[in-house]
């Protein structure tokens, strides 16, 4: 079994000796290969999102409920995204991220069963709670562990690939899970999730471990806690510096204008996530008129081009870092970048049709996948020890979007008509019209959200700003 860092032998490698204490390159193998297990930890995490999304057509009817009630089953996998997100954040401020993501894992892959073996709609809208209270932390507890494995100027890009696993989950997992539903029905979907996740949860528990760079406890060697940075005449605190930080009043961070766009430009990702996972499949197979293995095709293209948009942005912000630009400049405005050209793309699907639609579509919802830009920009306002509370904390408010989104499509297709056709018969002409009058005017709804977040982020997320404000209020207690 690995072995971890233990929070009293924590190294800082600025020390002038580290050198003789750390075998660097034995940690950057580990480094890489814990990376490489977060990514595939996000797999997982997105996959679960997504299967709700791709059973949609059968499991409406099976269970006997509305789309409003399917909607609202969609929603619930938010319920307690945000309140565990906080608790989780606190909790691996003390404890190793290890355990945590060890548990979360466990979580995951027991609660798919339920469904395996029979559920009905009840056991789904409790699974999922469930379900989403030990995903919420995911995002957040993912970047702190790759964190703890690289020094501040070198985690932009594995930050990103991190988050790229989030959009590699429903790639990888729509057209398998697809071929599932076919081959073996529905219900079987969520068992092969549950089994792979068992086969993760096994992986990380021989390899993980945490890096020389987490703050659980992290002492200097007079068992003090680390010294701050000086930035007394700085105008930001230095990017090399933010482990440095001494603990700040979280409350002035979280009441902060940074803090507020970082909410609000990532609440806008999440409200597309809720949006996106619960309903484009049945989108593309009732209004597009797609069968389902074309529909487990088509729904991976906004995820592989996240995933393509992710991995840029990434090497982007690495170049940047790695030239002297802070987290504002080489993360904040890439993501605000990336989620106007979202919502301008959201807005003009319906002045489109035919393959422009679902270009326009496609580039919508996968340039507006990079949430975990957020989190990983605001990671750099405070020190290491805090920097798990500020990351869960910000998923678990942002996370309200993906809470709002899917009832809310729900309700406008149940205004325009749309009424969901009994088990076993076909959906009218008439009826698909109403979906997509509704969906449509979800459409323009997203695109003002993430207009309004890629704005405030590219103006107001400036993580090392808000960090030398909050060093300075601590200095004068």
């Amino acid at each position: 079994m690995a072995s971890t860092v233990a929070p009293d032998k924590i190294i800082d490698p600025s020390d002038p000796k580290a050198s003789k204490k750390i075998d660097f390159g034995r940690m950057n193998r580990k480094a890489w290969l814990i990376t490489a297990l977060l990514v595939l930890f996000q797999i997982v995490a997105f996959a679960d999102k997504a299967v709700l999304g791709l059973v949609a057509s059968e499991a409406i009817p099976d269970l006997g409920i509305s789309a409003v009630e399917f909607g609202f089953i969609g929603s619930a996998f938010f319920f307690l995204y945000a309140v565990v997100s906080v608790v989780t954040g606190f909790l691996a401020a003390r404890f190793s991220v290890r355990w945590i993501i060890l548990t979360m894992g466990v979580v995951w892959a027991v609660m798919q069963f339920p469904m395996l073996l029979g559920g009905g709609a009840a056991i789904l809208l409790v699974t999922r709670i469930v379900l989403g209270g030990a995903e919420g932390p995911a995002t957040a507890m993912s970047l702190t562990s790759a964190h703890s494995w690289f020094e501040p100027r070198r985690r932009a890009l594995p930050s990103n690939l991190v988050a790229a696993g989030s959009t590699l989950g429903p790639v990888l997992a729509a057209p398998a899970l697809a071929w599932v539903i076919g081959a073996w029905g529905w219900r079987w979907a969520f068992g092969v999730l549950g089994i792979v996740g068992l086969a993760w949860v096994i992986a990380w528990l021989i390899l993980a471990g945490d890096g020389p760079y987490a703050g659980h406890g992290k002492k200097d060697s007079a068992g003090k806690d680390a010294p701050e940075a000086d930035a007394e005449s700085a105008h930001e605190i230095a990017t090399d510096d933010v482990d440095k930080q001494p603990a700040v009043s979280l409350w002035r961070a979280f009441a902060s204008l940074t803090f507020l766009a970082a909410v609000i430009g990532g609440g806008s990702n999440f409200w597309v996530q809720g949006f996106v996972t619960t309903w484009l499949p049945q989108y593309l197979g009732t209004v597009v008129g797609l069968s389902l293995p074309q529909v487990g095709t088509v729904t991976t293209i906004p995820w592989i081009l996240g995933a393509l948009v992710l991995l840029f942005l990434g090497f982007l912000g690495h170049r940047l870092m790695q030239r002297g630009y802070n987290a504002h400049r080489s993360i904040a405005i890439p993501f605000g970048i990336a989620a106007l050209v979202a919502g301008v793309c959201f807005i003009l699907v319906q002045a489109a049709s035919g393959v422009a639609a679902v270009a326009l579509l496609c580039i919508a919802a996968g340039c507006s996948l990079a949430y975990p830009m957020t989190a990983s920009a605001l990671a750099f306002a405070v020190g290491a020890r805090q920097r798990p509370i500020m990351m869960a904390t910000l998923g678990g408010v942002a996370s309200i979007g993906a809470i709002i989104s899917p009832t809310l499509v729900g309700w406008l297709m149940t205004r325009a008509g749309y009424v969901s056709p009994p088990s076993g018969t076909s959906l009218t002409p008439e009826m698909a019209n109403n979906m997509a009058v509704g969906v449509h005017q979800a459409f323009t709804i997203t695109g003002v959200v993430l207009l309004v977040g890629g704005v405030l982020c590219i103006l107001f997320l400036r993580p090392e700003a808000l960090g030398r404000t909050l060093q300075a209020r601590h200095r004068k207690g």
